[in-house]
């Protein structure tokens, strides 16, 4: 896995929830926008190193998404759309996008696509693991040891995990960690985030020294450190 974070924006539920599973399956982590403006407020917070972009979007029309991006970010950006005229793919790559793919799309083709995209902006030679204080997140391998003893993570802790570690050092909302791992629908379930958050700092204390690798903001999110 690569631990790429990659922004979809599209209003279409069903295509971002498609999305999210073949990004996810080729090792992508995933932040979503279903509005232009929401989009442009994430590239600029969250970093992505790449992004998905619908034309047909309610407040903007992605073209103008990828203008805007592409004032102030060299970030890939591949245009997803059911618009397949030659006219529409030479307008977005005018304004800004790298690549154009036409729905409905080919999973494979897709992570190829996105795969070529990030290599040539540099991106090919992305951290397999995320190391700190004897903590290490094998993110290909989907394997976490602490001072060189394996710690037994379910699916969604290590999710987490690799949410938290690949953002080393930033605010993850409560709303942005639910989610990433869990979708849309789960964004305000607050006490299963808080029960996962829990379960793994008992895993990772457990593990070693007690160190807290994960700290909280009051009222907001979480960190990774380390």
């Amino acid at each position: 896995m690569s631990g790429e974070r990659i922004l979809v924006c599209d209003d279409d539920r069903q295509i971002v929830r498609a999305l999210r599973l073949v990004l996810r399956e080729g090792g992508y982590l995933v932040m979503t926008s279903e509005t232009g403006e929401g989009a442009l407020d994430l590239a600029a917070t969250r970093g992505p190193h790449a992004a998905i972009v619908d034309l047909m979007l309610p407040d903007l029309p992605g073209i103008e998404v990828c203008r805007r991006l592409r004032e102030w970010s060299e970030i890939p950006i591949l245009v997803l759309s059911a618009v397949g005229e030659e006219s529409a793919k030479i307008e977005a790559l005018q304004n800004g996008a790298d690549d154009y793919v036409t729905k409905p799309f080919g999973p494979g083709e897709l992570l190829a696509r996105m795969a070529a995209l990030l290599r040539r902006a540099g991106r090919v030679a992305s951290e397999p693991r995320v190391e700190a204080d004897g903590l290490v997140i094998d993110l290909a391998a989907h394997r976490v040891t602490l001072d060189d003893e394996e710690i037994r993570l379910t699916p969604i802790e290590f999710s987490l995990l690799r949410v938290l570690a690949t953002n080393r050092g930033l605010l993850m909302t409560h709303r942005a960690l639910l989610v990433e791992v869990w979708g849309p629908e789960y964004q305000d379930a607050m006490p299963l985030l808080r029960t996962h958050i829990a379960n793994l700092r008992a895993k990772l204390a457990a593990g070693g020294r007690g160190k807290n690798f994960i700290r909280t903001d009051a009222g907001i999110g979480y960190r990774f450190e380390g």
